[in-house]
């Protein structure tokens, strides 16, 4: 049976404390009601653009964008194929587990969506790895870290899926919980090739199954792609004879926090005083016209040419934008012609 070997260390206290706390202000701001599909849409953008580019994938975070708004971008069949895929599990990652527990049979198959008509050897997908593998520098061929034989995949595996539905496991943070699986699915390395992608949607669902992100507003996957050094070097940071997997959750829950915390900022910044006193409660926006608000939050005052600028509109849809706004009593005119402008109100 497999048993997790950790400690809490002051600074996961910590950082568990101020995660919780940015997501209780990001739950219960007065417009989130109305920002769910904007802020989970571009959460699983960026989750789609940094998990594929860790492993390589050569799209640009504006063509995953395009791709996911159903655009044709001109790359190689292979890199788009891998941002299909990912955008496609996590879109429908609340339908990933059939009953009410994650089994064996889950995990191929999530494996089978994410390396779908991406693989050398189309026989590989959704299957254990039947040769070994080692994970190493594709530039310099300098071996980094060696998994376990071919033939104690089954076992281990079995033995992650019968740990993380105990009782026990269920009972710790479940930030916690989606550290230590993550980490022991990457040490089993059960495939020939997409692991690392399919070790970081099975940690999303335990966050998502748990209920931590069931809206799916933050995107993980981006704090490992800023500094994939340290992603590696946190996976490897676990001693293989005691796998004692402290300083990974200590990388691992630093990761949430970050990434929670840009949202709560974003957030916040959109939610401004005079949204909150509104008389008429929570207040429909738009993705253009939060991105207004953000504007006048940072600049102070906005102008129909700053508006046509930002959206790439004419002058007159422009006005028609920031009109909605005006008729909300979210922002108000001052001046005229040249100087005319809108702040907040």
């Amino acid at each position: 049976m497999f048993e997790p070997k950790f400690k809490y260390t002051n600074n996961i206290v910590r950082l568990l404390t101020k995660i919780s706390a940015a997501r209780e202000v990001i739950l219960n701001s007065p417009l989130i009601p109305r920002w769910e599909v904007t802020l989970r849409r571009e959460a699983i953008i960026h989750s789609a653009h940094s998990s594929t580019s860790i492993e390589g994938n050569r799209l640009s975070l504006e063509q995953v964008s395009d791709l996911a708004q159903g655009r044709e971008v001109m790359v190689t069949r292979k890199d788009k194929q891998e941002v299909l895929n990912y955008l496609n599990i996590l879109e429908n990652i609340g339908e990933l587990i059939k009953g009410g527990s994650l089994c064996e049979q889950d995990v191929l198959n999530i494996h089978r969506i994410v390396t779908k008509d991406t693989l050398d050897n189309p026989d590989d997908c959704g299957y254990y790895r039947n040769r070994y593998v080692v994970v190493a520098n594709r530039l310099t061929g300098e071996v980094f870290f060696r998994p376990p034989k071919n033939e104690d995949v089954p076992g281990l595996i079995k033995d992650l899926i019968e740990w993380i539905n105990l009782e026990e496991a269920k009972k710790l943070d479940p930030i916690i919980e989606a550290g230590i699986f993550h980490y022991e699915f990457v040490r089993i390395h059960p495939f020939v090739d997409g692991n690392g992608r399919t070790s970081r949607v099975l940690a999303a669902l335990i966050l998502y199954q748990r209920g931590f992100d069931t809206k799916q507003f933050f995107c993980l996957d981006d704090y490992y792609d800023s500094d994939r050094q340290a992603y590696y070097k946190a996976l490897q940071s676990v001693d293989q004879e005691t796998l004692d997997l402290t300083n990974w959750l200590e990388y691992f829950v630093e990761g949430v926090g970050i990434s929670i915390e840009a949202v709560k900022e974003r957030v916040a910044r959109l939610s401004s005083e005079r949204l909150r006193k509104a008389e008429r409660g929570q207040i429909v926006l738009t993705e253009r016209q939060m991105s207004i608000v953000e504007f006048l939050n940072q600049n102070g005052k906005i102008t129909a040419g700053d508006i046509s600028k930002m959206f790439k509109i004419s002058r007159q849809a422009a006005l028609k934008e920031i009109g909605k706004l005006v008729k909300l009593e979210v922002v108000a005119l001052k001046g005229k012609k040249r100087g005319a402008h809108y702040i907040l109100s």
